[in-house]
């Protein structure tokens, strides 16, 4: 059987890699529907090696048409299109923040919590909608996750250094543009984020809230919490960085059972979907230049944390446009269909 995919926000980074994954997976395929705003006039986009598609604009699609829609064209675009997709009849997924924590729509990564997905149909009540994690959270989860059985995570404190690809095309051209004229002296601009992002850090992603964190950093908690455990209390700290791709985070869990180290890297190495690389060397460790285009999820410096009674320190690595994106909302559409549900 095969089916007919939409793909919302098709010129952005996402949406591409989206495109790309599906091919790469061999995703039962009959027709594909590169869709974006009325403002990408005469675009195509690429599927496969040889395929190229005509952009065709949102406002004018005809959702009954395609079985499956993923939506990676930010919240705003979600919560116009995405309910009239669903519908529709399409199976929506959808990569923004727009419906993650809402009542009947699964927030799934699908090595963590891959349950009947049936309740997100409309005849069961939902919306015809699946949401997919910020893509932090997926793969904070996916290293959590084997953790949290063996030893039952109390707390995590986690923070991230994240590319600026999690920011849009936008953000990786500005870190190019501005890399570019520092070399040549020349005047630099900020478009997209609030600082110079070349050569710097910036400790602020998305907007601030009144108590200090920004939403960036109260997703990674509600989100972690929605998929793994209510009882698990998470705090961020979510820091931008000049790396193109791929995410990396610093995570310190405590932990009601005993920790023990091997135990540990064991069930860590066992878990599917992450890759444990660490070697108490020099480079015996992932990077996230390594870890972009992989689809892996990827840990380095496992230690006990001694300054708790139950503790554990470790470096978690990933491309977020793959797994962070595109590759877990591909795999979501895999899930459906082996749960029946398309």
């Amino acid at each position: 059987m095969t089916y007919n995919i939409a793909v919302v926000g098709s010129t952005g980074a996402v949406g591409r890699e989206m495109l790309q994954t599906l091919y790469e997976r061999d995703f039962p395929v009959d027709n594909v529907y590169a869709l974006a705003s009325s403002k990408s006039p005469g675009r195509q986009v690429g599927f496969g090696d040889e395929r190229t598609i005509d952009v065709q604009p949102i406002e004018d699609f005809d959702f009954s048409k395609v079985d499956f829609a993923f939506f990676s064209a930010g919240g705003d675009v979600s919560e116009k299109y995405a309910p009239l997709a669903g519908k529709n009849g399409a199976l929506v997924i959808d990569n923004s923040s727009a419906f993650r924590m809402t009542q009947n729509v699964p927030l799934i990564v699908p090595e963590v919590n891959h349950y009947d997905l049936k309740g997100c149909l409309s005849e069961n009540g939902g919306m015809n909608i699946i949401a997919n994690p910020n893509c932090s959270t997926a793969q904070l989860v996916m290293a959590l996750c084997p953790l949290h059985r063996e030893f039952i995570i109390k707390r995590a404190v986690v923070a991230t250094y994240q590319a600026v690809s999690g920011a849009g095309k936008e953000a990786m051209d500005e870190l190019f543009n501005q890399t570019k004229k520092i070399y040549v002296n020349d005047p630099l601009e900020k478009n997209v984020f609030t600082k110079e992002i070349s050569f710097n850090l910036i400790p602020h992603i998305d907007v601030f809230l009144d108590d200090g964190f920004t939403k960036e950093e109260v997703k990674m908690r509600d989100e972690t919490k929605k998929i793994l455990d209510e009882n698990i209390d998470v705090v961020a700290h979510c820091v931008r960085v000049p790396v193109f791709v791929g995410h990396s985070e610093a995570v310190f869990i405590e932990c009601e059972n005993p920790m023990d180290e091997e135990v540990a890297r064991e069930v860590l190495t066992e878990m599917e979907g992450v890759i444990v690389i660490d070697h108490r060397a020099d480079e015996g460790y992932i990077t996230p230049k390594e870890a972009a285009g992989e689809d892996g999820v990827y840990i380095s410096r496992i230690r006990r944390d001694e300054s708790v009674p139950s503790g554990l320190v470790f470096w978690c690595v990933s491309d977020n446009l793959r797994k962070g994106a595109a590759l877990n909302a591909v795999q979501i559409a895999e899930l459906a269909i082996s749960q029946g549900i398309k």
